[in-house]
């Protein structure tokens, strides 16, 4: 059964909508393994104090490195998996990762699109959740640190936060509300 389905009746919730490299952790670059992954200051208590106010958290991010061949899918979703167990010990969660390894030019063929519809500043990562989850649209955020972020924000109908470093708590304290 579709989690659009599943969903059905269920009241809708603001959502947080956060990229991942350079919101949630630090972005030297192409980062997927554990090992290397490093929380932004302030991240999992953000995702925590969204969770306690009743709000759905999900991640959307391009994973270009995973169609340039650097590594794979499998990296990707093991990385998240770390990140979940992670922000459980800080009592948060993401209700839902959706990544897009899709790229122009990407090296792996399956992974080569000219205009992928998931890759931001395309919106379908965003799309994705909103038809997956019963999200309260007027109310969801959007926090990314690249301009394609806002853009795919915008174009999913969603307000967008540029996040330009430092704690993430802080920058969104005055973005929480009660669902």
């Amino acid at each position: 059964m579709s989690a659009s389905v599943m969903n059905i009746g269920k009241p809708s919730r603001p959502a947080l909508f956060l990229d991942r490299d350079g919101v949630l952790n630090e972005d030297p670059g192409y980062v997927h393994r554990w090992e290397d992954f490093h929380w932004i200051s302030g991240a999992r208590e953000a995702v925590a104090a969204f969770n306690a106010a009743g709000w759905w958290v999900f991640v959307v991010t391009n994973q270009s490195g995973v169609g340039r061949g650097y590594y794979a899918e499998d990296d990707v979703i093991a990385l998240h998996a770390k990140m979940s167990d992670s922000l459980a010990e800080a009592g948060a969660r993401i209700d839902a990762f959706y990544y897009c390894p899709h790229h122009p030019e990407a090296q792996v063929e399956a992974y080569r699109h000219p205009d992928p519809p998931d890759r931001k500043p395309n919106p379908g990562m965003i799309l994705r959740a909103l038809a997956e989850w019963p999200v309260d649209l007027p109310r969801s955020i959007m926090v990314g640190d690249k301009e394609s972020d806002l853009e795919a924000a915008r174009r999913a109908g969603v307000r967008g936060l540029h996040f330009t470093g430092g704690d993430l708590a802080m920058f969104l304290k005055s973005e929480i509300s009660p669902a």
